[in-house]
């Protein structure tokens, strides 16, 4: 147990911090979940509206540090891809 009011301090809001990103993480997931049924689907304009919604959304959990810059563009490029290639089938 934290000693020191600081070590409390830290405690809460390591509390809170976790309960925002693991809401923010949930909700990446979520868009990025909505974009995948699109494509399994086989509708290339639901799938690219999916992803042009979730874009933003999996940019700003880089920005608020819940997931990496890169792991976020390789997936938007992977599920870029994906959609592109509903048109040649």
């Amino acid at each position: 147990m934290a000693n020191t009011a600081s070590a409390r301090k830290r405690i809460r809001q390591n509390e809170r911090r976790n309960e925002r990103n693991t809401a923010r993480r949930s909700r990446v997931r979520t868009f990025v979940k909505k974009v995948e049924e699109a494509i399994a689907g086989g509708d290339k304009a639901a799938a690219a509206e999916a992803l042009r919604v979730a874009q933003p959304e999996m940019q700003r959990g880089t920005t608020k540090g819940v997931t990496h810059k890169n792991t976020v563009a390789r997936k938007l490029s992977r599920l870029s891809a994906r959609i592109k290639a509903l048109a040649v089938n």
